[in-house]
């Protein structure tokens, strides 16, 4: 039986693309008087090709940026701080995400989150989604000290939960660090579907809806 779900953030709740897009947007028109020297379209294709899917931390594709673009009188740190201020401010959900942890709060599966990446800019972007009340356990790497696909930070998920592995499913886009991981940990391993990380030959189910969680952990019962 079923007792708890857990998810990635990136990808698998937040619509990381779309909010990047959004993010490049606003920056690019906040601070024009420094980029305005640059074709829009040019500038975020190259930001969205450095992040390489959040993969590439923004120190690195800010310092690459600027000396790409020749960008004079601001820094790769103020433009760092922007990003860390503003992004949470163009975080957006997939479809169905609330409808989704609410009933699967509604049917007493305990809900909890492990996402890689840095405590307070998750946290941030947990709080724009206003999806943090559904969840008994946030875990997230930095604050953890271990990350996924490592097999103690889902242990250390589960003893939280008070819950076994083989009681927990674990649902996110990535497939090695999610999915694989997960299921090492002994938990099945659910991919939430995206072709751009290749294909989950061995996840347990596949969804492209967050609603089809549902339904999945249903038939389990």
């Amino acid at each position: 039986m079923i007792k708890a779900a857990l998810f990635d953030l990136d990808g698998t709740l937040l619509n990381r693309d779309a909010s990047l897009y959004a993010y490049v947007i606003r920056q690019y028109d906040r601070m024009h008087d420094w980029l305005g020297h640059i074709p829009k379209e040019s500038y975020m294709k190259r930001f969205i090709e450095l992040d390489q899917r959040g993969y590439v931390w923004k120190d690195k594709v800010f310092k690459h940026l600027i000396e790409e673009f020749s960008i004079p009188d601001i820094t790769w740190e103020e433009l760092l701080d922007d990003y860390l201020l503003e992004f949470k401010n163009s975080c957006k959900p997939f479809p169905h995400l609330h409808d989704m942890l609410a009933e699967l709060k509604e049917n007493d599966i305990k809900l909890g989150m492990i996402t890689n990446g840095y405590g307070r800019f998750q946290m941030d972007n947990i709080l724009s989604l206003d999806i943090e009340e559904y969840f008994d356990e946030i875990l997230i790497s930095e604050w953890e000290g271990v990350k996924k696909p490592a097999r103690e930070i889902f242990r250390r998920a589960c003893e939280r939960l008070s819950v076994k592995p083989m009681e927990c499913i674990f649902i996110g886009d990535n497939p090695e660090n999610d999915v694989y991981g997960a299921q090492r940990a002994g938990m099945k391993g659910v991919w939430k579907k995206d072709l751009e990380w290749g294909n989950a030959n061995r996840a347990d189910f596949v969804i492209d809806d967050l609603m089809e969680l549902t339904r999945y952990i249903r038939s389990l019962d």
